[in-house]
């Protein structure tokens, strides 16, 4: 038994980890691609301007019904993400296709210099990509 436990171990050792495919959408996906980039910096410099009115736009109607207004949503960001709040700029990095949901992962740099990795959960509603969620991943790591 002990055996076969360790076999079972080595082999999934020896595997390494398993990663999702990294794929653009299958519809147009240049289209598709670029819809999402917009989306996403486009509410980022929204929200680096201050302008929570227009950053609330490119929220998906969950999103907005969950914090009921822009008031709120800015006050999520500036006290939940400060890094999208204070963003200097940022970096298109890999997407991901569920069907219903397209995950596009970004690189932020915020105001000090400070990189972090986030996750935006990207859906259509009438045709326009919005933003549905998004997470904070930890940092890739970087071999020397």
């Amino acid at each position: 038994m002990r055996i076969k436990l360790m076999a079972v171990l080595m082999v999934g050792a020896l595997a390494g980890p398993v990663q999702a495919q990294v794929t653009p959408p299958p519809e147009a996906p240049e289209t598709a691609v670029q819809g999402i980039e917009d989306v996403i910096a486009n509410q980022l410099d929204a929200l680096r301007d201050r302008n929570v009115d227009l950053a609330f736009t490119y929220a998906s109607p969950m999103i907005q019904r969950l914090f009921g207004g822009p008031e709120n949503f800015g006050r999520m960001v500036s006290q939940g993400y400060p890094m999208v709040w204070n963003n200097a700029s940022s970096r298109f990095v890999a997407q991901q296709d569920l069907g219903a949901r397209i995950l596009q992962q970004v690189m932020i740099q915020d105001a000090t210099g400070g990189l972090h990795m986030l996750e935006y959960a990207m859906i259509q509603v009438d045709g326009a990509w919005k933003t549905d969620g998004v997470s904070v991943l930890p940092l890739p790591d970087v071999g020397v």
